[in-house]
């Protein structure tokens, strides 16, 4: 499950990084890298980059909403609650 975390991480950091070279300078580093939008590899980077995000953003949820059932009183980047609640 580690190394689900720090995957989800980076490309969330890439897809972050990326719409803030699209939004202030309108370049596609993706998309360049990767031959272009309609490109196979960068389709496949965009699906990536989505499903972390879809899965950061339920464990968001899930301690935000303290619904994971870990108990702890730091409910937040550092608790492991999502992990606890998947593993089960």
């Amino acid at each position: 499950m580690k190394v689900v975390k720090g995957i989800t991480k980076l490309l969330v950091i890439v897809g972050a990084l990326n719409w803030g070279l699209v939004g202030f300078f309108q370049y596609d580093a993706v998309a360049d890298l990767l031959g272009g939008v309609s490109s196979m590899g960068a389709r496949i980077v965009y699906a990536l980059v989505g499903l972390a995000g879809l899965y950061k953003f339920g464990c968001f949820f899930c301690c935000r909403n303290k619904n994971c059932g870990c108990g702890c009183s730091n409910c937040g980047s550092g608790c492991n609650c999502c992990n606890k609640k998947h593993q089960q």
